[in-house]
């Protein structure tokens, strides 16, 4: 995703705010200003434009409540705001002179927030629709339909420009140009061109690639673990027994992955060694994770993960997702730096300019001026391959009983552009109050 633009959404009023999106984009400012929504809304868009599936906003990690708890109110009153909307733009793979552009607007639907219309948008050809489901066939289908259909099926808008073809469940917009000057060989291209628009968003071959989501707190570590399904979970619950699997099953790909666990753990100094110590031969034995750290030329003794500190078994999970071979193109991470030492933290913030220049997308939240200040110097160092154009600083900035988000860029010498005032003004007080310079 290239941007987020959002509306009524939670603390972001009636002022449309459209945020960039990197590679690499951390979304940083006081509690309570929206990040964590901002995170939750990413996922649900995702699932609408390409799962065509109604999203949860109650689904772990995120639990943002009913459609009322959701829509922006201003001064804690109701305002008569019935809906919310919030799109996205992203690159396709063919069009390579322009992004396509999808939005939607949400409304109340059994006290859940229901997609009541999707747009979906490339240069000068756009397409809206509504439905009672979320399915682009049934866009398609109306779009053959209107071929050979007459009468009913075509119908002008107010605007001349606008034609809306519908059935019961299906109706969609699109520029045409007056009725006067319109010509069957002019809409029959038209129709080509939003049928094509159809086919290049492949809104099915992108949904195995859904965004995995990464809570802030993961799981808990237990001194012995029984084998379970693995199924990913935003807690982490299942990386222990994926751990296994690979040691037991798949030999290359856990060296591979051990190797880059510990490539980590040294140069957060978490941890030099990782392994599996399995209670028997078949994959149904129980079995422990185990650590160990080096003492100059001295190798320390193993120790089970539930007796180290709760940093190693907090990053593990994180770890986990971002350096499996298989894993997703889109990471949505809150406060990866839970438990972690400043040297940690900041280790944590070079892996993430290794795995974003690695062509995968991660919207980190944090607090962490660790992480922070390492993308910075990394970007401007160069060691990672990261540009300054592949890193978004969004700054969450509180107005009252909104939030203004500002979208901050990098320079080649890792400086911020385009922050407000207000940015890091606490962390310069305080510098300035420890020197003695203000009180």
């Amino acid at each position: 995703m290239d941007s987020i633009t959002l509306q009524n959404y939670r603390c972001f009023g009636s002022e449309e705010q459209t945020a960039r999106l990197a590679p690499l984009t951390l979304l940083v400012g006081p509690n309570s200003t929206g990040k964590t929504s901002f995170l939750a809304l990413i996922r649900a868009l995702w699932d609408v434009a390409f799962r065509e599936v109604v999203p949860n906003f109650r689904e772990e990690p995120f639990d943002l409540g009913s459609f009322e708890d959701i829509v922006h109110y201003s001064g804690g009153r109701k305002t008569g705001v019935k809906s919310f909307t919030a799109g996205f733009k992203f690159p396709s793979p063919i069009l390579r002179d322009g992004g396509i552009e999808f939005a939607a607007t949400f409304a109340s639907h059994q006290t859940a927030p229901f997609p009541v219309t999707r747009k979906i948008a490339y240069k000068d050809v756009g397409l809206e629709l509504s439905s009672a489901r979320v399915d682009n066939n049934r866009a398609k289908n109306a779009l053959a339909r209107y071929r050979i259909a007459e009468g009913p099926w075509q119908s002008w808008d107010r605007d001349p420009r606008t034609i809306i073809v519908s059935d019961e469940l299906v109706s969609f917009r699109f520029l045409a140009g007056p009725p006067s000057s319109l010509s069957s060989s002019v809409v029959d291209k038209y129709l080509d061109e939003v049928t094509s628009l159809l086919s290049v968003v492949d809104f099915n071959n992108r949904a195995v690639n859904r965004p995995v989501a990464n809570a802030p707190i993961r799981f808990q570590p237990r001194r012995t673990y029984d084998p379970v399904r693995q199924l990913q979970d935003s807690a982490g619950e299942y990386v222990p027994s994926y751990l296994a699997g690979l040691y037991r099953g798949n030999a290359d790909e856990w060296q591979r992955l051990k190797d880059s666990l510990e490539a980590f753990g040294k140069a957060s100094e978490l941890f030099d060694e990782i392994s599996v110590r399995s209670f028997g031969t078949s994959d149904g034995d129980p079995f422990q994770l185990q650590v160990r750290k080096f003492r100059k030329r001295r190798k320390g003794p193993w120790r089970n993960l539930i007796d180290m500190g709760h940093g190693v078994s907090q990053t593990l999970p994180t770890l986990t997702e971002l350096l499996r071979e298989d894993a997703a193109t889109v990471f949505l991470l809150q406060q990866p730096e839970v438990h972690l030492h400043p040297q940690a933290q900041a280790a944590l913030g070079t892996l993430f300019c290794q795995v974003a220049a690695g062509g995968r997308q991660l919207v980190v939240e944090t607090h962490s001026d660790y992480i922070i200040d390492r993308v910075r110097m990394d970007v401007r160092d160069q060691t990672t391959g990261l540009k300054p154009e592949d890193v978004s600083i969004l700054y969450f900035e509180p107005r009252d009983l909104d939030v203004k988000i500002h979208s901050i860029r990098l320079d080649e010498m890792g400086n911020v552009l385009g922050a407000p005032p207000t940015y890091g003004k606490f962390f310069m007080d305080e510098v300035s109050r420890s020197i003695g310079i203000r009180k």
